[in-house]
């Protein structure tokens, strides 16, 4: 493992990638930590500090996608999920309007002006969700960071109203947009898809705040109520939980039903073609964490508009409604679920084309055994991939909706119950093994061995290439990751100094 990352830096198209996409993510990270001018952040950490559990809800999953910069009030406070429900907004109307259907399917063309078109819806959700926050940071924050009071801990805002909506509402459109460019670059030179790791290195953000959590609740001290104690033996089981499902998702995200496909021999002048043996994969969960993120950005955003609504207008009823579909209820659990059903086998059916393939297999002489080609191919594909489809989907409910288990029945407060399977972990795991299967490709590209060494290829590789890790390579080794060791070096003084003078 530590040879296949070095042997990342040392192919140079490969090293400039990774190097632009930890920079790029470097970039967001610093946006979801600067304040939007005009408010207090102290006062919100304050709050956090001294709050048991102030996460939860559909705002805590929300504030997870942005990895805190919702709830911190800085300028990258919308994240990424205004752009993912404008892509969504779009797949679901080329599913209505013809228009829209013929632009998906005319390549690189129909794809840049469909781009264009969600990149201009995104802005004016944007605009609507911006506005609404502004107004309820400034009126009623506590419909957004919950428990929170003017009266008890101090108004946030310290600007008058007006100048404050029309600045934050600008730097938060514009931190939504720059995210959306910096995911475009990533995903084009970079490394891996740069929308997903943009949610995924957001979620892992809230990683050493999980730990301090869960070691806190090791540590509680005589008297403290409301705060659930943990002893060895817990701790034990839940780092044995905690691999059972990670195993989980990558069993999940990886299993796929071999279908057996065999070629007819065919004779083209002197050479032979056909005569041959394949298969043909069938994901299990063809649509990875897709219908995940459709239905949390789906179940977010009316969430989203109900509680920001409640707090600029003061009208209670709105954040009953957002609380109704917020977790913990049974409608919740009936709307993400039915959601993630309906999402996988709607993804299923636009990406997977089983007539399309019958009809290559059948052009290429291939055939499945026992199956006629042509129709009956097209019928027999699709049958397998619907029941696949089923337990897909079912997999994904279960995993998505187990840290709530955690969160409302065993009180493991939510900044822990999320890095227990759900949408935060499914996101993660997909997206990891998304970005080293790309990075592995350039590795096998070059003759490097991979990430995940086979025995067969394994002495027949070092052999060719020398790969074997001795006194010279570990040199190299260090050179490569000697600036990032400073970089880390560096940044872990100037925390211990700034912790030490606060």
């Amino acid at each position: 493992m530590f040879s296949a990352f070095t042997n990342s830096f040392k192919i140079p198209e490969l090293r400039k990638r990774l190097v632009l996409t930890i920079s790029l993510l470097f970039v967001a990270r610093i946006g979801a930590n600067i304040p939007l001018p005009g408010i207090n952040p102290q006062l919100i950490k304050d709050y956090f500090d001294s709050a048991t559990d102030a996460s939860g809800g559909v705002v805590g999953m929300f504030n997870m996608f942005t990895g805190g910069a919702l709830l911190n009030g800085a300028i990258f406070g919308l994240g990424i999920m205004p752009y993912i429900s404008a892509s969504i907004i779009m797949q679901l109307l080329g599913a209505v309007f013809p228009a829209i259907s013929r632009l998906q399917q005319e390549g690189d063309v129909g794809r840049e002006k469909l781009n264009s078109y969600t990149r201009y819806l995104t802005l004016g959700i944007c605009l609507i969700q911006g506005l609404l926050l502004v107004f309820a940071l400034a009126l009623n924050p506590g419909a957004i960071i919950p428990g929170y009071s003017i009266a008890a801990n101090g108004e946030i805002v310290q600007m008058p109203l007006f100048w404050f909506a029309l600045t934050a509402t600008l730097f938060l459109t514009t931190g939504t947009m720059i995210m959306v460019w910096l995911g475009e670059q990533i995903t084009q030179s970079g490394v891996g898809n740069g929308v997903s790791l943009l949610i995924t290195v957001g979620i892992l953000a809230d990683l050493p705040r999980a730990v301090a959590t869960l070691y806190g609740m090791f540590n509680v001290p005589a008297g403290v109520e409301g705060v659930t104690r943990l002893n060895l033996p817990i701790g034990v089981l839940l780092a044995l939980l905690l691999l059972v499902v990670t195993a989980s998702l990558v069993a999940i995200t990886q299993a796929q039903r071999k279908i057996p496909v065999q070629y007819a021999k065919r004779i083209v002048g002197r050479k032979v073609y056909g005569d041959q043996s394949s298969f043909l994969p069938l994901k299990v969960n063809y649509a990875g964490v897709m219908p995940v993120i459709f239905a949390s950005a789906l179940l977010m955003f009316p969430a989203q508009i109900l509680n920001s609504l409640g707090g600029a207008t003061g009208i209670s009823f709105f954040n009953r409604a957002a609380s109704w579909i917020g977790q913990g209820e049974a409608a919740y659990y009936i709307i993400f679920g039915s959601m993630i059903f309906i999402f996988s086998y709607f993804w299923v059916s636009i990406m997977f084309r089983p007539i399309q393939i019958a009809d290559d297999l059948k052009k290429y002489g291939g055939y499945i055994p026992g199956v006629r080609p042509g129709d009956p191919t097209a019928k027999f594909l699709d049958f397998v991939m619907t029941r696949l489809t089923f337990f897909g989907a079912f997999s994904l409910m279960v995993i998505a909706l187990f840290p709530d288990l955690l969160f409302n029945f065993l009180n493991i407060p939510f900044t822990v119950a999320i890095f227990f399977g759900g949408t935060g972990m499914l996101i993660t795991v997909g997206v990891v093994l998304d970005t080293m299967r790309q990075i592995e490709t350039y590795l096998l590209q070059r003759h490097y061995d991979g990430f995940l060494k086979k025995s067969k290829g394994k002495a027949k590789t070092s052999t060719r290439n020398k790969q074997l890790m001795d006194t010279t390579d570990l040199r190299e080794s260090w050179k490569l990751w000697r600036p990032f060791f400073y970089v880390a070096g560096g940044l872990f003084v100037i925390g211990l100094v700034s912790a030490i003078f606060n």
